[in-house]
């Protein structure tokens, strides 16, 4: 089966999951306490266990060095995205262009990035996924939160050292380097519980999106935003690392999580901090959407 079908059957499955979580919303299975307990769930335990997981793998020369280039290369597409960000919205008011600018800084790479990379380029995937979106937190809780609120330095640190996800990437890479393994009944566990991430994930953002109003919904601006968040970056950062020569599952991983939609946390700080909510529910909701064609479509390239 090419990458392009099985991307294509992976997202038609996240899709219908996500449909799942719609159903269940609607149907009031899920109310708003519910979605947060299990985005918190979510966040707090599967992903770090699914995190944790994904460095359960022999330790070479090249995976290190790999790792590393990882990073330095998905920092570059963040410091890329926050000035296309300050650019590319000038005409816009000022309420939406907070949100498009936070949704252009930071996507939902944290939800969607791992269960898709994993499902396309596998566990070692997901590793260098884990390792790229220590830059995406570093710009979510810094730039990107400061479009709603002030923030120092100092809540900066902390909130990204005591970040689940992050800690748990450190926790990783000491199990890597460890001289013993983990007893088989723990690591059963670990992967057991971060094996939920997709469902799970799917369904909350499927719970998130049948509560947005689809009414008045501008068609021009989204579709404008969209094209930026889905298709102009990751075109980018494919060219540039292409054009370095980088080793191809590097340029695969970087360049899927870079075209990933809107952040959901884009609607819920817009919500918490007085922002325009709605309109940040519907770039969430629309980006969404046409992710679901564009990340198949992307996979053509790798």
């Amino acid at each position: 089966m090419s990458t392009f079908q099985t991307m294509l059957n992976l997202q038609l499955s996240l899709f219908a999951i996500m449909l799942v979580g719609f159903f269940c919303r609607k149907k009031n299975m899920i109310d708003i306490k519910t979605r947060g307990v299990l985005s918190d769930l979510l966040i707090n335990i599967i992903l770090p266990c699914n995190i944790i997981s994904s460095f359960d793998i022999e330790v070479t020369d090249k995976l290190l060095k790999s790792a590393g280039m990882v990073f330095a290369i998905y920092m570059g597409v963040q410091f890329f995205s926050y000035f296309l960000s300050r650019v590319a919205y000038l005409k816009v008011p000022m309420d939406k262009q907070v949100i498009l600018r936070h949704g252009t800084i930071t996507s939902n790479a944290g939800f969607l990035g791992n269960p898709i990379t994993y499902g396309v380029f596998g566990s070692e995937g997901l590793l260098y996924a884990s390792i790229a979106l220590i830059p995406v937190r570093i710009f979510l809780w810094s730039a990107g939160l400061s479009l709603y609120t002030k923030t120092d330095s100092k809540s900066v640190i902390k909130n990204l050292c005591t970040h689940p996800c992050v800690v748990s990437v450190f926790i990783g890479f000491a199990l890597m380097f460890a001289p013993f393994e983990l007893p088989n009944f723990l690591t059963r566990t670990i992967s057991s519980i971060g094996g939920c991430t997709t469902a799970v994930s799917m369904m909350v953002i499927g719970a998130i999106l049948a509560d947005i109003n689809l009414k008045n919904i501008d068609v021009k601006l989204l579709s404008y935003y969209s094209f930026i968040r889905l298709i102009f970056i990751p075109a980018c950062v494919f060219a540039v690392l292409s054009a370095f020569h980088v080793e191809p599952l590097l340029v695969g991983v970087c360049t899927l999580l870079s075209g990933m939609p809107a952040a959901s946390m884009t609607a819920i700080l817009a919500s918490k901090y007085g922002a325009n909510a709605e309109f940040g529910s519907q770039v969430v909701f629309v980006s969404t959407l046409l992710s679901m064609v564009t990340i198949p479509i992307m996979t053509l390239f790798f």
